[in-house]
């Protein structure tokens, strides 16, 4: 297993990888269709999608954290 110092590259790389194949193939589909290449258009795409997708999600992660907590507020009463 991966030590938990390493909680947010692993994390940005996990979040990185499922939303890049996620939306590389959505947007795959929409621009091409579902054509016989497919899969090949996809994996081109991803490949892609994942250099751009990890280094933002890295980087934007802290940002985002930090608008949630002020987004959110504690709930009284916790127990």
């Amino acid at each position: 297993m991966i030590s938990r110092k390493y909680h947010k590259l692993v994390f940005s790389f996990f979040m990185a990888l499922l939303m890049s194949c996620i939306m590389s193939f959505v947007i795959s589909l929409f621009n091409v269709g579902l054509v016989t290449n497919i899969i090949t258009v996809w994996l081109k795409a991803l490949g892609f999608a994942f250099i751009v997708a990890f280094p933002t999600v890295f980087l934007v992660s802290p940002v985002v954290h930090k608008l949630v907590s002020l987004v959110l507020h504690e709930e009284e009463g916790n127990s």
